[in-house]
Order: C-alpha cells, then structure tokens, then sequence
C-alpha cells in the first residue's frame, strides 16, 4: 500500500515540503492549544461491537510525543496499526484500518473523541477486531477522556494549514476545504426520509461545541436496512441503545427517548467527519464543507488534499495565539 503522508510517528526527523504560499495572516481565529497533549492515565471501558456483535474491551493509554494515534490488538499479541489514511481498507459501513491481520473497524467515533477532546498521542489497546459502538455517538469516550486527563507534553503541535481550496467530489456527493485559521465543519445531508429531509449543520471545534454539540449525536440507520444488515451477518451487535433507528414509516423514530437533537442525523454526519480527518495525521486547519458525503468520500478528500501539496502548508501553533510557518520538523 502506498504511504501518502506519514504521521509523526513515521519520523525520527524529517523534512516535511511546503507549498509556495507564506502566512500573511499568522493569528489564529480562536485560542488553540499549542502543544500536543495525550491522556494523563490509563482508562478502559468495554461494550460490543456494531457489526460483529462480539463483547470488546478497550484500553486508551498514554504515548510519547510525537506518536499519534495507534490501535494495539491485545488479542494479536499486541501488533498494532498506526490510525492513518494510508492504512484504511474499508469504508463501508465504518471507516476500517489494518496493518498485515491487524485490522480494527469503527474507529470513527473514538477517533473524533480524540480529536474534540485535544488528545494527540494515544495507544488504543482492545481484544477484537471493533471498536466498541458503546451508545452509538463519541459521548461515552469523551467522558472516558474526561476521567483520564489530559496532559501537556514538552513538543509542539504541527498543523496542516490549508492555503487554497480543495475541491473533491464522487457521484453528487461533494466535499471542500478553504482557508481558515481554525477548524470548522459545515455539513449538509438530504434524505427523502420526512423526519431527514434536508439537515444543515455547522461548528468551529472550539470550547465545548464538540462535547456539547457534536459528540452526543448518534449513528443512525433505517429499520429495514437494520433488518437486511442483520440478515447479511452485520449489525449483530445494534440495538435501540445503540442506533437511532428509523420507523418503517420514514417519520419517527423507534427509540424510545427519541432523537437527542432535532437535526441528530446530520451532526452525527460532521461527527464521523471528524472522526475520519484524524487520519491526516495532524491537526487540519480549515473550513471543510461537507455535502451528502460520506467515510469513502472522507477518505477520498484526505487523498485530494495530499495530491495539493501547493495548496497547504505546515505551522507550528504557538502559545501566544500565533502560528508559524515551518520548513524542517525534528520529531
């Protein structure tokens, strides 16, 4: 498989190219942090897999700076695979990474955790091939992240700053991304479901937006697709508690507490996008618009932005709200 851009983890030092556009503007829109940052301690959690069903119990630990994020199989005598674009083999359903049998599935929601939670370097240790769904949105593992703290490490956090836009598009769905001296989703989805229809939603990944208004939100699915999933082998571990499911009818839903947001289907849309441009590597700063797409358009995205090397550029965030752009890292 061919490696389209390496994450810190991939470097012991490296020259990392830049575009021909230098910063104008070198202020951030918002406070950002501007080191890198990884759990203070270990925390666990188990739960069952989406669509294998199985009972799965994760380990989120500490890691160097530096590290990035990375998937360890406990069960695979601890072979991992490095959370990157590059080693995404699936995106049917979820978003699937694997390195040689090391495969793990459903790493969307855990990975936007991480991302809305400020986390930079983590092992994700678990004992199956899943993720767990856990309650179906990123809140439980936010709230993981919560009781384990997040520690400030002595390295400084190297952004991909867009320049210019970034067009990617794949049979009407349609994703792009503009400069912006932060980070912010603006997604759209149309559905002919009447409880869909036409969702728009937007958040800058600032504060508590993404704890409060992003993470909740659940994956969502139609009650007949649930049952023909079923009955192919997949979804064997959703349930109500875990799938916003619904009605045969297109205008309600089947659980029981109803929708948690009254446009929950789109945000859980900007959730997964979240989750999936964690694979880039590095914090992206930018505006990504986001219509009717999904995790093989997510991905297709990440590869449109790689082949632009002329449209971004690396920064290294700084403490006084600035960023600078940088030639050479030191990993």
């Amino acid at each position: 498989m061919t490696t389209l851009m390496p994450t810190p983890r991939h470097y012991s030092a490296a020259r990392l190219f830049t575009g021909p556009h230098s910063s104008v503007e070198n202020k951030l829109a918002y406070p950002m942090e501007a080191y890198q940052r990884t759990p203070r301690r270990t925390v666990s959690c188990a739960g069952v897999g989406l669509h294998s069903g199985k009972d799965v119990h994760l380990t989120i630990k500490p890691a160097p700076p530096n590290s990035g994020i990375r998937f360890i199989r406990a069960d695979l005598g601890g072979r991992s695979v490095a959370a990157h674009m590059d080693k995404v083999v699936n995106t049917t359903l979820a978003t699937t990474l694997a390195e040689g049998d090391c495969l793990v599935s459903t790493t969307e929601h855990l990975l936007a955790a991480l991302r809305g939670c400020g986390i930079d370097n983590a092992d994700i240790e678990l004992d199956g091939p899943e993720v767990p769904i856990m309650d179906g949105s990123a809140a439980p593992f936010c709230d993981l992240l919560r009781q384990a703290g997040c520690r400030r490490q002595n390295a400084s956090r190297i952004a991909l700053r867009i320049t210019q836009p970034i067009h990617h598009e794949e049979n009407g769905k349609r994703l792009a991304v503009f400069p912006f001296a932060g980070f912010t989703v603006f997604e759209e989805i149309v559905f002919d479901d009447d409880i869909i229809q036409r969702q728009i939603f937007s958040s800058a990944l600032r504060g508590d937006n993404f704890l409060e208004h992003i993470a909740p939100a659940r994956t969502f699915g139609r009650a007949e697709d649930v049952e023909m999933l079923w009955a192919r082998g997949l979804a064997l571990g959703g349930t109500l508690d875990n799938v916003v499911t619904i009605h045969w009818n297109r205008k309600s839903v089947l659980n029981e507490g109803g929708l948690r947001f009254p446009n929950e289907f789109v945000r859980h849309k900007a959730l997964d996008l979240i989750g999936d441009l964690t694979l880039l590597g590095f914090p992206l700063l930018a505006r990504v618009h986001a219509f009717k797409a999904g995790h093989g358009q997510h991905l297709g995205l990440m590869r449109a932005i790689v082949a632009s090397p002329d449209c971004w550029e690396w920064v290294r965030l700084s403490p006084d709200g600035n960023f600078k752009r940088v030639e050479a890292v030191a990993m």
